[in-house]
């Protein structure tokens, strides 16, 4: 099978196209013929930060829609010509506080979806919903999970408050907006591209202002409950400023430097929440399905690129060109 392979050498240099075997299956797997496969910025990290030019050959990817191809003797939940998504999480099943211990997401350390075929036992697919296509599907599980757990499992968002989404143009803050709306919340967003800032709006955000300027000032007669934070270092004190006292902060991601610094005492008397954020569970998967099939929710779709286009791909979510999800097809 044709797969998107990072081997022999460190950072994007690494990447190649390359021939392999098929995997062999057990009797509890299912083999899917992938469609398309979605990305992420953790692709991204994973190939220039995290797996080394002298670790073993690995296809990156964590996400994918396709069709079930073969199943195993004890499969029971899907056979030949189902239409399905890849869940990006394993070992964790039911809603908990934490992700429990021996936690992975698909793509590091196992093997990933940036290939012609991925297989994986049953309990970690999902059917495709039926209101999307193969290309929006694709690009779904990871980011619209971590967009469901971050809003409502975290956050608690509810309707008629305000949630701030500093740096739109993401795939998962692009589902929080979308989210967000769906349950008649008001949301704030920021970027320092005024053609995002402009997107944003078109799909519904109620302000957009820059990244770079004042916030207290551009947003004096707001109130903001909950921020999404997935910057880091270069806004999180902006991001704590803002937040109304007794409000909550939740962070899932780091773009810019993971260590911050804030004034301990200021935060205590503020009596702020923070809390981090990861993914989610299978539970919460399924939920997160029920929820934009009720809303007939889609993903925002950038760009899809063939498997040979790799590198413009992986150098277009560095740069962070995408306004919203980027995807290979693999048909």
């Amino acid at each position: 099978m044709k797969a998107i392979v990072h081997e022999g050498k460190d950072g994007l240099e690494g990447l190649k196209v390359k021939e392999l075997p098929k995997h062999q299956m057990s009797d509890n797997e299912v083999r899917i013929k992938v469609h398309t496969a979605g990305m992420n910025r953790r692709d991204l990290a994973v190939v220039t930060k995290r797996h080394k030019a002298d670790d073993p050959a690995l296809i990156p990817g964590s996400d994918a829609s396709g069709i079930v191809e073969t199943v195993g003797e004890s499969v029971t939940k899907f056979q030949p010509g189902d239409e399905v998504i890849v869940n990006p999480g394993l070992g964790w099943q039911k809603n908990s506080a934490a992700p429990p211990k021996g936690f992975e997401i698909v793509g590091l350390p196992d093997h990933g979806t940036f290939a012609e075929y991925y297989t994986c036992t049953e309990d970690h697919l999902e059917r495709k919903p039926e209101h999307l296509s193969f290309e929006e599907a694709g690009v779904l599980p990871l980011a619209a999970l971590t967009a469901y757990r971050a809003l409502f499992t975290r956050g608690n968002l509810e309707a008629g408050q305000t949630v701030m989404l500093p740096g739109i143009g993401s795939g998962v803050l692009t589902f929080c907006l979308k989210f967000a709306k769906a349950v008649n919340a008001r949301v704030i967003v920021t970027s320092r591209s005024e053609s995002k800032q402009k997107e944003a709006l078109n799909l519904g955000a109620d302000i957009a202002i820059s990244t770079e300027e004042s916030w207290q000032e551009a947003l004096a007669s707001e109130q903001v409950d909950l921020l999404i934070e997935s910057i880091g270092n270069a806004t999180f004190n902006k991001s704590l400023d803002i937040v109304r006292k007794g409000g909550t902060i939740v962070t899932f991601g780091s773009t810019t430097d993971d260590e911050v610094t804030i004034n301990i005492r200021e935060f205590f008397y503020g009596q702020y929440n923070l809390l981090g954020s990861t993914m989610g569970s299978a539970e919460e998967l399924r939920e997160m399905l029920d929820f934009i099939s009720k809303h007939n929710i889609k993903p925002q779709l950038d760009k899809v690129f063939s498997i040979d286009q790799y590198k413009e791909a992986f150098e277009y979510i560095q740069d962070s060109k995408n306004f919203g999800k980027i995807a290979f097809t693999m048909e």
